[in-house]
Order: C-alpha cells, then sequence, then structure tokens
C-alpha cells in the first residue's frame, strides 16, 4: 500500500500473515508503487515500510516453486521483473529510506540495500538464506554487494548465517541501528565493480533462473517446504 503524507510518501508491505513475503504481483505492485512516487512533484521522501513484526521474509516459497516448474524463458522474465524493482527503487528520482524490524531474509535484503538508507531496530536481523535453497543471491547481489562490499558478501552468500542489527550496520547494510520505539523518529535519510546496467539485470535473471530450474534449486525448494534436509547435506 502506498500512502502519502505531507511531502512523505510511505510504501508498506502489508501481509504481516506471512511475513510480508513477496511474490509476483506484489513485486509489480511495489514497482509500481516506486515509479508513481518516483515522478509525483509533490513528495520529497519515500519511505519503505512493513506491517507487522517483520520486515519480509523474502520471496514466497510457493511461488518460487511454481517458477521453478516453468520453462528457463520464462523464469528469467520473472527474475527481470524482480530485478526492475530494484532498479525502481535504487532509481528512484526521490531518496528512499527503508525501515526495518524483525526479520529480513533473503530478496528483502534486496530491498534494503537498493535503498538510500536505511534504518533498523535493534530487533533486526537478517540473513541472505538463499544457499539454504540450492540457489543465490543472484539478482539482489549487486545492490548487496554494493552495500557490504564483495568480501563480506563472500562470507554471507555462502553461509547464509543470520546477522544481528548491530553487525548489519558494521557491514553496511544499515546505516543506523536504534530501539524498536524510536524508529519512526529515526526515519524522518559487473557485481562487486560494474555499473548496475541491462548486462547487469540480465546477467543475474539469467543465473536465478538456471538455479531454479536446477537439481539442486528444485531440491532446495522441495525440502524446505517439506521441513526436510535437502539431499545434497
Amino acid at each position: 500500500t502506498t500512502n502519502i503524507e505531507g511531502q512523505v510518501a510511505r510504501i508498506t508491505l502489508d501481509n504481516p500473515d506471512k511475513r510480508n513475503a513477496f511474490d509476483d504481483i506484489i513485486i509489480a505492485s511495489l514497482t509500481e508503487a516506486f515509479e508513481k512516487v518516483g515522478d509525483d512533484d509533490s513528495v520529497r521522501v519515500v519511505v519503505l515500510q512493513a506491517a507487522g513484526k517483520h520486515f519480509s521474509a523474502g520471496a514466497d516459497l510457493n511461488w518460487m516453486r511454481a517458477m521453478g516448474k516453468l520453462d528457463a524463458q520464462q523464469n528469467q522474465q520473472d527474475a527481470l521483473r524482480l530485478a526492475a524493482l530494484m532498479q525502481a527503487i535504487d532509481q528512484c528520482a526521490k531518496p528512499v529510506i527503508a525501515r526495518v524490524q524483525g526479520a529480513a531474509f533473503g530478496g528483502a535484503l534486496g530491498l534494503i540495500c537498493a535503498a538510500d538508507m536505511a534504518v533498523a531496530a535493534d530487533n533486526a536481523r537478517f540473513c541472505l538464506s538463499e544457499v539454504k535453497l540450492g540457489i543465490v543471491p543472484a539478482v539482489i547481489s549487486p545492490y548487496v554487494v554494493r552495500a557490504m562490499g564483495p568480501r563480506q558478501a563472500n562470507r554471507y552468500f555462502m553461509t547464509a548465517e543470520v546477522i544481528a542489527a548491530d553487525r548489519a550496520q558494521q557491514i553496511g547494510i544499515v546505516h543506523e541501528v536504534v530501539s524498536e520505539d524510536a524508529l519512526d523518529s529515526a526515519v524522518i535519510a559487473r557485481i562487486s565493480d560494474g555499473p548496475i546496467d541491462d548486462a547487469m539485470l540480465n546477467d543475474t535473471a539469467a543465473l536465478i533462473a538456471r538455479l531454479r530450474t536446477g537439481e539442486e534449486g528444485q531440491e532446495g525448494l522441495s525440502a524446505f517446504l517439506e521441513k526436510r534436509p535437502p539431499h545434497w547435506i
């Protein structure tokens, strides 16, 4: 949902029952929202926020599983739509501030790192969890690597460690960490070295399309949804 008060546009992930996980419909809505507020002369700043206890669990796994059953070209087109969302946030004509509480996992880090600034509650926790599903954080990687640097990214892409708020600040995921009750007042500011251009977007979309349809990605998603270890563990 989008709400404009004064000169501040608040774009809210509003599906707390699913921990604000996003699918193709939500991706399209978010992209449209960022493009719209970017063109609105009355808006001076955009806040990306989420309803409920958690910012976002990332991509909805049932949607990802469904996408994995489509062919590679359909997967690439789907992944490019997520890339377009990240680009819409990154290139929004207005400053974008991410307001983060609770869990921000997987693709949610792309949303946060594509924003110009990010403020987190001290209860926030972050995780690049894709490797647990047999895939990698491909489409979001240009923005995440830009935020934390390639060496830190190498670690967290491979380990899927949960990152506490203070550590997230140290490595550049967020700019400020405050208590949750101070969050609103604080809000009211080629992969490692290449440009985030059409070639980059196509490369990262192709990578995730290939991995989602591959044996490891399919097994990783199935195992997670079925609450069992994947066979490659």
